[in-house]
């Protein structure tokens, strides 16, 4: 499991076009993509189970903890982004709620474009 960010803060300026905004790159893909929109109400849980292609977290809003393979689990937030590749076991919990995109693909490299959480 890596945890990245794509918070406002490490967005880049773009003015091409006469705009006015900031864009937080996350990930780029050839092959077929699946992406869909999870919303997790207080005390949400998504399971522990395989991912069945590389997966991608992006946390937009709220705040929970995800784990991997170990015990550990790790808090996250609005800006995060955790991946796991494919067949890691995984879970995701709230006790608040949260909502997050979630990206599977068997070509994510989110290392291109997002630096890891430190």
């Amino acid at each position: 499991m890596e945890i990245y960010r794509f918070d406002k803060e490490i967005g880049k300026k773009i003015t091409k076009f006469d705009s006015d905004f900031i864009m937080s790159r996350i990930v780029r893909t050839e092959k077929a993509t699946h992406i869909g929109c999870m919303y997790l109400e207080a005390n949400g849980i998504i399971g522990y189970h395989q991912a069945v292609s590389p997966q991608l977290l992006l946390i937009m809003a709220g705040e929970g903890a995800v784990r991997g393979e170990s015990d550990d689990y790790h808090k996250v937030q609005a800006g995060d982004a955790v991946f796991w590749e494919k067949d890691e076991w995984h879970e995701t919990k709230t006790s608040e709620g949260l909502t997050a995109i979630v990206i599977e693909s068997e070509d994510l490299s989110p290392s291109a474009f997002m630096t890891l959480k430190k």
